[in-house]
C-alpha cells in the first residue's frame, strides 16, 4: 500500500450560516458547527483512505471566537497520521463576514477516523507521509494526542502511554 501525503486528503468545505443555523442570540449554534465538522474531516479521511470511514472519536472542541448569522464558514482538514486502521485529521474552522471582510479563526479540532471496509470490518490505511515543518510538527504530536484519546477512553492504561510519560519527563528535567 503506498503511502500519502497530507495534501492529497486536503478538504475545505464552506457553509453559510442561515437563520435556521442560529441560536436567539444569532449565533451558530455548536452542535451544527461539529455536524459541519464532521462532515469536512470524514471527507478528508476518505481521501486518505479510499474507504468508507467512521468517526471514532472527537477531540475537545472549543469555541475561541463566536460565529454570526451570515458569517461564511470555511472549514479545512487534512489528515495529520495514519495508524494501522485509523487516521487522525486535524481541522481549523474560520469564520468570514463577507460585508466588513473580516475573517477570524473560530475553532480547532481533531477528529479521528476508521477505515471499514463493505462487511463494516476494519481495513488498513495508508502512511501519511508528512513534508511541510507543520504537517511533521503535528504528525509527530499524532502519537501523543492518541494515547491520551486512548486513556480517556478507558482503551489503555496510563502507565502503557510511552510518549505522554516521556513527555512529562522530559519537563522535569
Amino acid at each position: 500500500m503506498q503511502g500519502k501525503s497530507p495534501k492529497e486528503s486536503y478538504t475545505i468545505m464552506n457553509e453559510l450560516v442561515l437563520p435556521n443555523d442560529t441560536n436567539t442570540l444569532n449565533n451558530l449554534m455548536g452542535g451544527r458547527l461539529l455536524h459541519w465538522m464532521d462532515i469536512a474531516s470524514a471527507i478528508s479521511a476518505q481521501k486518505h483512505c479510499n474507504r468508507i470511514v467512521v468517526t471514532a472519536s472527537v477531540d475537545n472542541v472549543s469555541f475561541k471566537a463566536p460565529i454570526k448569522l451570515g458569517d461564511v464558514i470555511s472549514i479545512e482538514a487534512k489528515v495529520s497520521r495514519a495508524f494501522t486502521t485509523s487516521v487522525e485529521v486535524r481541522m481549523d474552522v474560520w469564520a468570514e463576514n463577507i460585508p466588513s471582510g473580516t475573517r477570524v479563526k473560530s475553532n480547532e479540532a481533531y477528529y479521528t477516523f476508521v477505515a471499514l471496509d463493505s462487511d463494516g470490518n476494519t481495513v488498513k490505511v495508508p502512511e501519511l507521509i508528512p513534508e511541510t515543518p507543520e504537517e511533521i510538527i503535528l504528525f509527530d504530536g499524532a502519537l501523543r494526542r492518541r494515547q491520551l484519546r486512548l486513556i480517556l477512553g478507558g482503551k489503555m492504561s496510563p502507565d502503557d502511554a510511552t510518549e505522554l510519560k516521556a513527555l512529562f519527563f522530559a519537563a522535569q528535567q
